[in-house]
């Protein structure tokens, strides 16, 4: 078991109100290693925010998320971003690269963080993996859409997590590019034998993983 979740819920208080609005409900997953799970879920269905507590980034109200056997919401915040960059990998829709670095650096910036001696070289690998290597010293405003999303699989590849979590990976792209970086990401996946889950309204993307789950209203239904 890589991932175990277990009644995990999410409420938020308005300022002017007492009563919390359920954003996620009692909600319970478990992953094996390798395994492929795409959550389904319309906008407004609480995706983005399950996806923000299994990466870490947020805390959830109750509940608990397991990941290689460590509960990492119990971790103060100097665990949680160590064991977060060691385990976890994450792809936005939106890309996120930073403007000032070039494909190589932006790639290689996880690995420079946590004081990798060969991360560059590492970053070249993966650079190269994703068929980019031209484009190594390009920053990413010299990028199409398709390159930067490629240039943001292979930063999240790069540490090899134990984890992937991806954001709508082809939703600002359009459809032969988005099947171009879906074939890339299934394909590098199934090579490392890596766990992968994310999070999409694009049901002929999601059909390509081992499991569905459809969130609705907060709610696996």
């Amino acid at each position: 078991m890589i991932l175990q979740i277990n009644n995990l819920e999410k409420h938020f208080y308005t300022a002017d109100s007492t009563t919390p609005i359920e954003v996620l409900t009692g909600l319970n997953l478990k992953l094996q290693r390798g395994e492929t799970v795409a959550v389904l879920g319309q906008s407004g269905s609480g995706k983005s925010t399950f996806l923000s507590l299994v990466a870490g980034l947020d805390q959830p109200t109750t509940g608990t998320i397991w990941l290689n056997g460590q509960n990492f919401h119990e971790m103060n915040e100097e665990q949680l971003a160590r064991f977060r960059a060691k385990n976890i990998g994450i792809i936005f829709q939106q890309f996120h690269l930073m403007s000032h670095l070039t494909a190589l650096e932006n790639i290689s910036l996880p690995l420079e963080l946590s004081r990798d001696e060969d991360a560059v070289a590492k970053a070249q690998e993966a650079l190269e993996q994703v068929g980019l290597e031209h484009r190594r010293n390009h920053f990413p405003h010299q990028l199409s859409g398709g390159e930067s999303q490629r240039v943001a699989i292979a930063r999240a590849l790069v540490v090899r997590p134990a984890l992937l979590l991806a954001d709508e990976p082809t939703g600002n792209l359009d459809n032969k590019t988005g099947s171009h970086i879906a074939d890339l990401l299934f394909d590098l996946v199934q090579s490392i034998q890596m766990t992968l889950l994310f999070v999409t309204h694009n049901e002929m993307l999601a059909e390509r993983c081992n499991r569905q789950q459809v969130l609705q209203e907060g709610k696996f239904v």
